[in-house]
């Protein structure tokens, strides 16, 4: 097989790709990493100026960084979930709002992860303190979105990101109530039949996650 997706099941960014893959029933392999294979491991190393995954090989082309491989899928191999609309200024929307749920939810709440990895028995109250007002902001601003957006039902590159990213920062800060937009698009989300997947593949790594994993989702 040609294809293939290099990454690891508990990595938001790799969840990112494969929603996008099993959407479509794209035929792959999944080649995961620092899991004794160190083949994998050195090719994603190799691939791009981080060496992070996931990475995208399809015969001689290679794709890394997430949004990058689903905008290859979408144009090499498309199925029957349209990843991104054929309208040019529709399309820049869309990854307007991809952006929004990669800068403004997914690298928020990475700072508090960053921070319990440093100091995982002191983190900083401050940097909680920070990130969990920064996402408050960010949760309310999506709130707002919703009340316009007309495909949450769809898989789009926009669920793509939001899935994993709404998945893991709900973990650091729970939605509150006074979004319950977002709280049923969240949950919406992690019923649709590609995050499931992602979802239960990830639960044997779930011990990975710093500040520890709670006992839902």
């Amino acid at each position: 097989m040609s294809l293939s997706l290099y990454g690891h099941p508990f990595s938001s960014y790799t969840w990112k790709a494969l929603i996008a893959l099993y959407a479509n029933g794209t035929r792959f392999e999944f080649r995961g990493v620092g899991e004794g294979t160190p083949e994998h491991d050195a090719f994603v190393a190799a691939a791009g100026p981080s060496g992070k995954f996931p990475v995208l090989r399809d015969g001689e082309v290679t794709m890394f960084e997430a949004t990058s491989i689903i905008e290859y899928l979408n144009r090499n191999h498309p199925g029957p979930a349209p990843l991104l609309p054929a309208d040019r200024d529709e399309a820049i929307r869309v990854r307007m709002w991809d952006r929004v749920f990669d800068l403004h939810v997914m690298d928020v709440m990475q700072e508090i992860v960053f921070e319990y990895i440093r100091n995982p028995g002191n983190p900083d109250p401050a940097v909680r303190e920070r990130v969990e007002a920064r996402l408050d902001r960010s949760y309310r601003w999506i709130e707002g979105w919703l009340e316009t957006y007309a495909q949450r039902d769809r898989v789009t590159l926009i669920a793509c990101a939001a899935a994993p990213r709404l998945f893991y920062a709900a973990w650091v800060y729970r939605i509150p109530a006074n979004c319950p937009r977002l709280q049923a698009w969240r949950a919406h989300l992690l019923a649709l039949p590609p995050v499931v997947r992602c979802v239960d593949d990830a639960r044997p790594y779930r011990h990975y996650f710093p500040l520890g994993a709670p006992d839902r989702d």
